[in-house]
């Protein structure tokens, strides 16, 4: 059996890793799959051990302080208390598309952390040189214990031609009673978190790739082993050059948003569920991996959390 290095680091640095950290951004917020066939997705993510939320249609804006109408999108989450996985498909092709989701092609895209404030993280970006997108209103419709509610969230997008790697971004979720609910929390493979992001960028971008990233989080890199590393309270953001990727990940290694770090309870449970779904696991030093090319774009790492 291959046995590869770790993924995504799942310790904290425990002293300067965080001296320069905006307050208010504390942690991943969520990551993002996309894929023309959500039914095909939602169904691999349920055989990895991930309870999901009914799909849920999106309401969109196009414009800071547009009414948000019917999208073409719709998701179901695995949900973790304050991190969740977006899996996200495109179910009416027909629809207003006002986030241009269409043009994103299908694969691990989206990555957001978290504030209460993104009007104020819209100013600290503006005056870092990081060219954003305004300030999007965000509503699709859940089902809860006491009826339907709608789920609101406001999102800040960088511009997508500053972070070719991916599509980042800073969300308020303003009504997370209705995202996190109790009763999705709780998976059959144990996940508890997204402990970390893994991007891969080529060897030449690797520094000038960070540095954008550093803007954009307002916290300093630290070098760990061949990783750089920008660490939030709650979660990490880690870059390794192209060149040592392979170390890592097995297989063709993409560029861009190329792995998550999933903390479970249990790593042994979890991939006797894994594997008795049919689906193959590596060993790594602290877990197993599943690929890229069985998780719909991203390679997994299970951890123990």
């Amino acid at each position: 059996m291959r046995r590869l290095r770790n993924g995504p680091t799942t310790a904290f640095t425990r002293a300067g890793t965080l001296s320069r950290m905006t307050r208010d951004i504390r942690r991943i917020d969520h990551t993002g799959i996309l894929s023309r066939n959500l039914d095909q997705l939602e169904q691999r993510y349920l055989a990895l051990g991930f309870t999901l939320s009914p799909r849920s249609r999106h309401l969109l804006s196009e414009r800071p302080g547009e009414k948000p109408v019917l999208g073409g999108t719709a998701n179901r989450c695995a949900l973790f208390g304050q991190t969740y996985i977006e899996l996200l498909g495109i179910v009416d092709p027909a629809a207003p598309d006002p986030w241009r989701t269409k043009e994103v092609p299908d694969g691990f895209r989206i990555f957001y952390v978290g504030s209460d404030d993104v009007d104020a993280q819209a100013r600290r970006l503006t005056e870092a040189g990081v060219p954003i997108m305004g300030v999007r209103s965000l509503e699709r419709e859940v089902d809860t214990v006491d009826g339907p509610r709608a789920m609101r969230a406001r999102a800040l997008h960088v511009d997508p031609r500053f972070t070719p790697h991916g599509y980042i971004g800073i969300a308020h979720q303003l009504t997370p009673e209705y995202l996190h609910q109790p009763r999705y929390l709780t998976h059959p493979n144990g996940a508890r978190a997204i402990a970390s992001v893994l991007v891969v960028v080529d060897d030449a971008e690797l520094g000038d790739t960070v540095e954008r990233y550093t803007r954009i989080l307002d916290t300093s890199p630290v070098a760990r082993d061949d990783r750089r590393v920008l660490e939030l309270p709650a979660g990490r953001l880690e870059f390794v050059a192209a060149s040592r990727a392979a170390e890592t990940l097995p297989g063709v290694v993409p560029r861009g948003l190329a792995a998550m770090s999933i903390a479970v309870a249990d790593v042994n449970a979890a991939r006797r569920l894994v594997d008795g779904n049919g689906i193959a696991t590596v060993t790594t030093g602290d877990g197993f991996l599943v690929s890229a090319d069985d998780a719909f774009g991203s390679a997994l790492f299970f951890t123990a959390s």
